[in-house]
């Protein structure tokens, strides 16, 4: 247990790898937030999830990093406004 723990606080912590200047997505750190959150319309610990999106809560564009906890789930409807407001606000 307490080593999930450590791993957990691990992926907060740690962004993904990436090239200066362009935002990366980690699948990797996409699957563990669905591992930790399972599915709001499924309830399933991987695969699709008809209806949501995982979404960076401080967008990758703004300068957020690419971790678990700067995740969470949002309904496709509500993914598709805060993008066009962060489109509008980040850069």
């Amino acid at each position: 247990m307490r080593l999930l723990a450590l791993a957990v606080l691990a992926l907060c912590l740690l962004p993904a790898a990436g090239l200066v200047g362009r935002p990366v997505r980690s699948k990797k750190v996409l699957s563990a937030f669905q591992r930790l959150h399972p599915c709001p319309s499924t309830g399933k610990t991987a695969g699709p999830c008809p209806g949501y999106v995982k979404d960076h809560i401080v967008p990758l564009a703004c300068g957020g990093p690419d971790t678990v906890c700067n995740l969470q789930w949002q309904t496709v409807a509500a993914a598709k406004a805060k993008d066009r407001a962060e489109r509008a606000g980040c850069r």
